[in-house]
């Protein structure tokens, strides 16, 4: 098989999220996804070590790229803790509208990589919900966000929430639209559920 020019190490993580989004990280072979991405199955080998490692990288890079964006985010003065809040769920939202393969991916294996504790990809992740929390404390203390709301389970229901909802979007996206899905994460976590 020709070699293909290029970046071959983005080309096989691209090819590989396609291939664990169609056939699951288990089920899914090195061959095939060296295959998707026009290359040598022995080429694979020479940028990562096994399937594992392949699966933390696609983990790592869009925890790290969503971290960053995120605490861009977070130093703005040009907008209130809420604005940042709504920022930040665009920002999730707007990396699997564009690539929808990265979100079924992410729904159907983050679990697998956060019972490992692995690496940088829980240090971007871990980073990510910390600035979540500098947000709504900078919420708190402006009299935006109710005083009463514990941090802690905030973080954890809103992102395992969201996390879910990318899972049932993932199985049949039809009944659960990406554009619908947005709007009312942003809604209930903006205003809850009890009529004012």
């Amino acid at each position: 098989m020709r070699v293909k020019e290029g970046n071959k190490e983005k080309d096989i993580l691209e090819a590989a999220i396609k291939i664990f989004a169609k056939m699951g990280f288990h089920q899914a072979k090195i061959s095939k996804i060296a295959e998707t991405a026009g290359i040598a199955t022995g080429s694979v080998y020479l940028y990562f070590k096994n399937k594992d490692a392949i699966l933390l990288k696609i983990f790592e890079q869009l925890w790290q790229k969503i971290y960053l964006e995120t605490e861009s985010l977070a130093k703005r003065s040009d907008i209130n803790a809420v604005e940042k809040f709504e920022n930040l769920l665009d920002i999730i939202f707007d990396l699997f509208v564009q690539n929808p393969h990265l979100a079924v991916v992410i729904s159907s294996e983050e679990h697998y990589l956060l019972r490992g504790k692995r690496s940088n990809f829980n240090e971007f992740y871990d980073k990510f919900l910390d600035i979540g929390e500098e947000i709504i404390n900078e919420g708190i203390k402006n009299k935006l966000i109710n005083p009463n709301l514990d941090i802690k389970i905030f973080r954890n229901f809103a992102f395992g929430g969201l996390r879910h909802l990318l899972h049932l979007w993932a199985r049949n996206p039809n009944d659960y639209p990406l554009i619908n899905m947005r709007q009312n994460v942003k809604f209930i976590l903006k205003n809850g559920i009890l009529v004012k």
